[in-house]
């Protein structure tokens, strides 16, 4: 560990200290998904586009033209 890191450590000790108990589960939960982020492997870009076209919903976007379904919905829905 080196110095500034064994500095950063005291610091975060020190205001941990200052927080309401309330606010620590909080530090705690942000803790966790900093943690998440580092262990989750990253996709190449490639993987990622894969992923996406074998989405069926991403297939289905545009696949049905109805026109404005929100026409004239104040009037049916409040009257007119």
């Amino acid at each position: 560990m080196s110095v500034s890191t064994s500095l950063v450590k005291k610091q975060l000790a020190k205001e941990l200290d200052k927080l309401p108990e309330e606010k620590l589960q909080e530090v705690l939960d942000f803790i966790g998904y900093l943690l998440t982020k580092i262990q989750q492997p990253m996709l190449p870009a490639s993987e990622k586009e894969q992923g996406e076209e074998d989405d069926p919903l991403l297939a289905f976007i545009g696949g049905v033209s109805l026109g404005s379904l929100a026409k004239d919905i104040d009037g049916q829905l409040y009257g007119k």
